[in-house]
């Protein structure tokens, strides 16, 4: 761990990053790197066998090969989906790589053909030579119609290493925030761009900062929910396992727009590898002086402490979740008093979803301007489904507020499984609501889902 701000926008800072980042992110590797897609969806699909077996090629071959594993990159029906990136060319994705594939298809791959079958395309970058007659994989039909704010890095990097982060931005937004903006103007920006709670109630999330900055408390909390108890639904989950560092950059900036010293990531125990890769970034971040006492040499200090819940569905709501980390029955209560007023501990407390904090490092990048400029007039931004059911690409998809649940369902997801018709879709969980064939072109936003029961 090479300790230091990285993230600063100052030419010392970039030249230290740019010498970081061509060590620690493989930019000049003279082997083979594998990727492989190692979220909960890959892992279940085979991708630890899968692992082994180009263990066992690369033994077997001599090939010097370097296995690095990454999140879930959004196509969980594609799982085990494998990488392959040659010297000085552009990284190739396949699907569906199980244990019996790998030598076939490293065969033909590392000999310079690129196989169609499984071929999903290659990610471009400005380094890399491309690969003639391949499509890039953002073309794919499930990837063409998003949009990737949230989503952006995972299935991309390591997200247990911070470096790989760092080299895609990440930490910039918490840098330019401590170095340039006072709590105030950073909660003025969030409420210009329009982010709205993304946890269910829509709740605008600039308005709900403000209205905890301005108590008056020596202590203030903020407390991430990742809960996620709807069944079917797992945004919050994948998103911490494939780019954690997003979600601690995200909550560090809350943090400090309410002048909170303490925050809390309630996540359930049974996403065993979303709380191993979060305490593996919580503790980089930590070396790196990027958390913990006087962050970047700003005076400003966060701890951020992880609490797992048991699953208990109630605790999705905030008082009750409240309740569950002072150690109480995680029960609501009647409000007001509000958290912002009267939270944990009765201190003033925020709590935002996993979403809506991982949409913050973009909106303090790129402006307020750049999220409100997508979506509809009173839902800004995009929006993250998990699409499952009977349709041929299921998994974790990014789109525009406003995208109808027509092009969801059919445009991204393929369709229903045998070219059957789609005779509803269920919305929000147990909570939620199923909206029937009929109002499929209905614009997903707050307001428009609300009108057929949703």
């Amino acid at each position: 761990m090479l300790k230091g701000p990285l993230c600063h926008e100052n030419k010392a800072c970039k030249e230290k990053r740019t010498l970081a980042i061509k060590g620690l992110t493989h930019a000049d590797h003279q082997e083979p790197l594998f990727f492989v897609g190692a979220g909960t969806c890959g892992l279940g699909a085979g991708a630890g066998k899968t692992m082994k077996a180009i263990e066992a090629y690369c033994k077997a071959k001599g090939v010097a090969g370097a296995i690095i594993q990454t999140g879930c990159i959004g196509l969980c029906a594609a799982e085990p989906i494998v990488d392959v990136k040659l010297p000085g060319r552009a990284r190739v994705s396949f699907s569906s790589v199980t244990e019996d594939k790998i030598p076939g298809l490293f065969d033909q791959v590392l000999k310079g053909s690129i196989p169609k079958e499984e071929l999903l395309g290659q990610i471009v970058s400005e380094t890399d030579r491309k690969w003639e007659g391949v499509p890039e994989l953002k073309d794919h039909p499930f990837f063409k119609p998003q949009i990737r704010f949230v989503l952006e890095n995972c299935g991309i990097i390591d997200p247990e290493n911070i470096h790989e982060y760092i080299a895609r931005r990440g930490y910039q937004a918490l840098s330019r925030v401590l170095s340039k903006y006072k709590p105030e103007e950073v909660c003025s920006i969030i409420e210009k761009s329009g982010l709205r709670g993304r946890g269910g109630g829509g709740f605008p999330t600039g308005k709900k900062w403000q209205m905890a900055l301005a108590m008056k408390s020596d202590i203030k909390y903020f407390i991430c929910n990742a809960d996620e108890g709807d069944p079917g639904a797992f945004m919050d989950r994948a998103v911490i396992e494939g780019d954690p560092h997003r979600l601690l950059e995200g909550l560090a900036v809350a943090a400090y727009a309410i002048g909170a010293g303490k925050a809390y990531v309630y996540i359930r125990a049974e996403y065993p590898l979303a709380i191993k890769h979060l305490e593996s970034a919580i503790r980089d971040a930590k070396a790196a002086g990027l958390l913990g006492h006087n962050i970047l040499d700003s005076g400003f200090n966060l701890e951020i402490v992880i609490k797992q819940g048991a699953g208990a569905f109630v605790c999705g709501e905030e008082t009750a979740l409240i309740h569950s980390i002072e150690g109480k029955r995680g029960m609501p209560r009647i409000r007001p008093p509000y958290p912002s007023t009267s939270g944990l501990f009765e201190k003033p407390t925020v709590i935002n979803n996993v979403e809506t904090l991982a949409n913050v490092p973009f909106i303090i990048l790129e402006g307020a301007e750049a999220f409100n400029c997508l979506g509809t007039a009173g839902s800004k931004g995009t929006k993250v489904f998990a699409l499952s059911g009977m349709v041929n690409r299921t998994g974790l998809v990014e789109v525009p507020m406003g995208t109808t649940i027509r092009r969801i369902v059919y445009e991204i997801g393929g369709g229903i499984i045998g070219g059957r018709k789609c005779k509803g879709a269920q919305m929000g969980g147990p909570a939620g609501g199923c909206i029937p064939e009929q109002y499929l072109d209905v614009e997903i936003d707050y307001e428009s889902l609300k009108q057929y029961g949703a």
